[in-house]
């Protein structure tokens, strides 16, 4: 299976999560199953239903997690030979040529990314337009609204 790119604050995010499922969710659900058991007939018991589905629910998300985490390429990009360019894990403002609008985002994998936190994956066609471009750079992102132009203004490896 290929290698899935992960920031270090993601893996850090991923493994605070799981840790968190195995010893606080985990164990809770499992008292509420032994509770609604105490009660008797299981068939009509709501308690008991809803119990097992947060079970299952809570079971498979450890599972996606812990795969997510044994096929990722964690990169630390503090740590990346950059020479000025843009690549997966920096963080980039740019300018709309146009409007003059500025924005910065992180460019993040698939499972990080988080318009509203300002993190678009390494898959979208802003990201794919800037990786490899340096500071003063014009590129050309394929909108669904026509082509857009933006300037990169600056880039930070954090």
């Amino acid at each position: 299976m290929n290698k899935v790119p992960l920031t270090v604050k993601g893996a850090e995010k991923l493994r605070a999560e799981l840790e968190e499922l195995k010893f606080v969710v985990r164990p809770r659900i499992i008292n509420a199953i032994a509770t609604a058991r105490a009660h008797g007939d299981l068939k009509e018991n709501a308690e008991y239903h809803a119990a097992k589905e947060q079970q299952s629910f809570a079971e498979g998300r450890i599972k996606e997690i812990e795969s997510k985490l044994s096929n990722a390429q964690i990169i630390d990009v503090t740590q990346v030979d950059a020479n000025g360019k843009v690549v997966f894990g920096a963080t980039v403002e740019i300018e709309d040529v146009e409007t003059e609008k500025r924005v910065t985002y992180q460019i993040v994998g698939e499972d990080e990314a988080n318009i509203k936190e300002s993190r678009i994956s390494i898959g979208s066609p802003i990201a794919r337009a800037l990786i490899g471009k340096q500071v003063e750079d014009i590129v050309t992102v394929k909108a669904p609204g026509g082509n857009v132009d933006y300037e990169i203004i600056s880039i930070e490896y954090i």
